[in-house]
């Protein structure tokens, strides 16, 4: 479990985040889903340590985000960010291969290629391996950093809008995979998502957030209602129902 607790953050004047307290559930794909500057990405980047905690505090698994080494917490949770620029003239296979680091420290073994060969065929990379980054898609690159990510084994992974770049049906098959890897493999995903009706579809757990506050948590069919869909986008909606799950429908 992710605790999380009265955490604030600000830039100059500017307030992010405003006293953020939840806790995110192991074992589950939990979507973080809201307007643009909600602070979605920022509440990502603290949790994973890419930005200082300012105030409150954070732990993962019941350790101190902030006090625990960053070797420790490599092995606990794995984190991709949005911003993946990185040397072009690399092979798709070194990049997956950069996930192992915090296991090998640089004396990779047989282990390791397995876990490499792994996230490339989990992803659908098997084919492209060979290739440099300059000679794939933006979608297959993504894929390829996600590989990375996944390659690190560790319990929990941390997505900040994994589904850039990527087309409807990759977008989807994504989301599946996400979902697939929570129920079969027991891992824990945060991920920071825009298209509401994929967390709808997906995910376990629900976080909404606007204003750098947190509007409500719970399942889907707790927080995916007129009501709060409405409160957070500032536009209509109307909710349907397929397979069981909530259906966001925008008025026009």
């Amino acid at each position: 479990m992710i605790q999380i607790q009265d955490v604030s953050f600000k830039i100059g004047q500017c307030q992010i985040l405003n006293h953020i307290t939840t806790e995110i559930p192991a074992g589950k794909l939990t979507a973080l889903i809201g307007p643009n500057g909600a602070g979605k990405s920022s509440l990502l980047k603290q949790i994973a340590r890419l930005e200082k905690l300012q105030s409150g505090e954070i732990s993962i698994d019941g350790l101190p985000v902030s006090e625990t080494p960053t070797e420790k917490l490599a092995l606990k949770m794995a984190v991709l960010g949005q911003q993946t620029v990185i040397a072009s003239r690399l092979r798709l296979c070194e990049l997956v291969s950069f996930g192992r680091w915090p296991h090998h420290h640089g004396r990779p073994c047989a282990k390791d290629r397995e876990q490499v060969c792994l996230a490339l065929e989990t992803f659908g990379l098997t084919p492209l391996s060979g290739r440099f980054l300059d000679e794939v898609s933006g979608g297959q690159a993504q894929r390829a950093f996600l590989a990375m990510t996944f390659a690190q084994e560790t319990d929990w992974l941390l997505l900040d809008e994994p589904l850039n770049n990527l087309d409807v049906a990759h977008s989807r098959a994504l989301m599946q995979r996400l979902h697939a890897l929570v129920k079969e493999s027991g891992k824990s995903i945060v991920v920071v998502i825009h298209e509401v009706n994929y967390a709808a579809a997906w995910a376990d757990h629900i976080i909404a957030m606007k204003d750098g506050a947190i509007l409500a948590t719970g399942t889907p069919h707790e927080v995916l209602n007129e009501s709060i869909l409405e409160q957070l986008y500032d536009v209509p909606v109307a909710i349907a129902e397929h397979d069981g799950r909530p259906l966001v429908l925008h008025h026009v």
